[in-house]
């Protein structure tokens, strides 16, 4: 299998598991925090979402020199980079406090906001790529 094929893959994977995490995600704002249940599908399909996004970027620059790689990267790809770190520590963090207080918090309301920037992004890093996804004929 190529590297295209591989990256095609990755990238329908993502594109498929962008709005399931955007609609959980909304879940949880609009219910502040819903019960554990959907925190738990939230979990489960953010971490398959955020795991699947290491794979892409690791697919692109493998993981020789990639910090440096990223440096050289348009703006909005380097804010799309920092959104992706930010959302993952808040998340763990957000995670740890409703684990323990079993109970909506403020960090998981910074954790939704920053996420949900990083959807936006994201949303905006696969439209400019949006040939990508189109067959070539």
């Amino acid at each position: 299998m190529t590297k295209t094929d591989k990256l095609k893959i990755c990238d329908w994977t993502l594109a498929g598991l962008l709005p399931v995490v955007l609609a959980s995600s909304i879940q949880l704002e609009a219910t502040d925090g819903g019960g554990t249940g959907w925190m738990i599908v939230h979990v489960i399909v953010a971490s398959a979402f955020m795991c699947t996004i290491l794979w892409h970027i690791y697919l692109h620059f493998q993981w020789k020199k990639w910090l440096v790689k990223f440096a050289k990267q348009k703006i909005a790809t380097r804010i799309l980079w920092w959104l992706y770190v930010l959302t993952l520590l808040s998340g763990i963090a957000a995670f740890i406090h409703r684990l323990i207080e079993i109970n909506h918090g403020p960090l998981g309301g910074i954790h939704g906001k920053i996420g949900f920037l990083m959807i936006a992004f994201a949303i905006g890093h696969t439209l400019k790529r949006i040939k990508f996804f189109k067959r070539k004929r």
